[in-house]
């Protein structure tokens, strides 16, 4: 038993089961014990590796994607270029480096990071500066942007925020909870009916699962605000689909899948992301990731870079390539959602 599931197992004989989103705040952000605030879980030593630490082509081509909608819409001046859970900083990187040659781009951005982690931003802070001063600013929550146009990215982000799940028994929708038998955490129903406030509520099948990410629609709702008086747009890049059913939480452990229950504080947990309720019939365009890649031109930049490459860097990079765009990895498991303000063109990958 971890250090954390001893203190979970102590809370609930003391106060009783907890809900799924409690158990995920908990394992993944406790002061002490928390996942992401005690290590930096990214790359081969870490747990698992996202799109930017594969391959540099995918934030490069997001930069210029997002650079190619600020010059769009009249290249507002100054306007925030934000990430949303940033990461080791690699994805912020990129996007700067893809579009320093982008007049005008650079002096008007006022670059904000959204994160929790100390342990990752100081990270964020050697990996994107590397010297210069790009007048960082870190913020714990997208309610404290700032009231200006937004360029914002969400790369795997919105799928490790905590999420309630509630389960269709007997007639009624009971929340899934967390309590303990024999001494171990276990997953339970409350008692009581309750009505979820997730949106497509018709289906309604004996044991059906479903989830509803709160936090995640508060945060998009904030995000909302801003394009809706401000002007820009917002990629949310993810796995998941336009609507999301089922149990989906699951943990990520030495690159390896692991009983979410098993070693709290220890491993990731995530859940598909419902992109549908995070749109929240905002004007709003969705494809795949291989889709929106390949329209924004990777196949060319894979070329490009692959001509200076040989033997096993050469196989490494068409692997990364693969990896992104196929449909049988992160191709179409991964989706984008773009969310503007209504009237505004597309943005690059959604033609």
């Amino acid at each position: 038993m971890t250090p954390l599931a001893r203190l979970l197992a102590e809370r609930i004989r003391e106060t009783g089961p907890i809900t799924v989103a409690d158990y995920m705040a908990e394992c993944l952000l406790h002061p002490v014990h928390g996942y992401y605030t005690t290590r930096d879980p990214f790359g081969t030593a870490g747990d698992f590796t996202t799109a930017p630490e594969i391959s540099q082509m995918f934030g490069e081509l997001l930069g210029l994607a997002l650079a190619q909608s600020w010059l769009d819409r009249g290249s507002p001046t100054p306007f925030t270029l934000a990430e949303l859970g940033p990461g080791r900083g690699t994805l912020m990187a990129d996007i700067l480096r893809a579009t320093r040659g982008v007049p005008g781009f650079h002096a008007a951005a006022q670059v904000v990071l959204v994160e929790a982690s100390p342990v990752l931003r100081q990270k964020q802070q050697k990996t994107i500066c590397r010297g210069d001063d790009l007048g960082l600013r870190w913020i714990e929550a997208a309610g404290d942007l700032p009231e200006q146009p937004l360029f914002l990215v969400a790369n795997e982000f919105f799928d490790a925020l905590p999420i309630h799940q509630y389960q269709y028994v007997k007639g009624g929708w009971h929340e899934r909870l967390i309590g303990l038998q024999d001494g171990a955490l276990a997953f339970g129903l409350a008692e009581g009916p309750t009505l979820p406030g997730t949106m497509a509520m018709h289906q309604r099948e004996e044991g059906m699962v479903i989830e509803e990410n709160r936090i995640g629609r508060f945060m998009m709702r904030q995000v909302h605000h801003r394009l809706y008086h401000h002007g820009g747009v917002a990629l949310v890049i993810d796995y998941g689909d336009w609507r999301s059913r089922g149990d989906t939480l699951q943990a990520l452990r030495r690159h390896a899948f692991d009983d979410p229950l098993a070693h709290p504080g220890e491993a990731d947990l995530t859940a598909h992301v419902d992109f549908e309720p995070l749109a929240e019939n905002q004007h709003h365009f969705y494809t795949t990731q291989g889709t929106f890649l390949t329209r924004l031109g990777i196949d060319a930049r894979a070329e490009r870079l692959a001509q200076s490459m040989t033997g096993e860097r050469l196989e490494s990079h068409r692997a990364a390539h693969r990896r992104l765009t196929d449909p049988s990895e992160m191709g179409s498991l991964f989706k984008v959602l773009a969310v503007t303000s209504a009237g505004a063109p597309p943005p690059p990958g959604f033609a």
